[in-house]
């Protein structure tokens, strides 16, 4: 009986369910911090620009998203979009973007920062495996094993060690 007095309140805490405002957003709009945004691209003008010869199909484009959190950017890709170059842009010096690879099966992921500004201070700060474990930091580039199959991240931000400028616009381009 008091086991169910104490996860009574738990359980109806956790089934309300608070209001998230979303819009789409546009390459010129501006962005309040604790604002979450949802960005669906469907070509390169929207920050996602496919570097393999195939094109995809409509369902396979639509499984690409971007959402902004405050200071977090979150893009979300399927494994087998890959190769591929992912365009974006930071506006504030404490943002970072947080690449959510699913359904991934290669054996080994490659990766390139190139940022439009040299003095641009970027890096892979970690890499999230399926597993849940980390590893990190890194540099502007990145090879590494992936142990097992399944839904990896790769967390790009400021780095730390180094200064320089961290807005503006820059690519991140994958390869298995």
């Amino acid at each position: 009986m008091k086991n169910l007095l104490v996860l009574l309140p738990l359980l109806i805490c956790s089934c309300t369910k608070k209001d998230t405002h979303s819009k789409m957003i546009t390459k010129d709009s501006t962005e309040i911090p604790d604002q979450r945004s949802v960005e669906y691209p469907t070509d390169s003008s929207k920050g996602v620009v496919l570097s393999s010869n195939d094109e995809p199909d409509k369902n396979e484009m639509a499984k690409t998203f971007r959402i902004i959190e405050g200071d977090r950017i979150i893009k979300t890709i399927n494994g087998n979009m890959i190769p591929l170059t992912i365009s974006d842009e930071f506006t504030t010096d404490q943002q970072k973007l947080i690449l959510k690879i699913k359904n991934f099966k290669g054996k080994k992921i490659v990766g390139k920062i190139s940022a439009k500004n040299a003095d641009m201070n970027l890096r892979f700060n970690q890499i999230k495996f399926a597993d849940g474990s980390f590893d990190g930091p890194f540099g502007r580039d990145i090879s590494i094993e992936i142990p097992k199959p399944g839904e990896i991240w790769l967390i790009i931000g400021k780095n730390l060690m180094a200064d320089g400028k961290l807005t503006g616009k820059f690519s991140v381009t994958l390869q298995q």
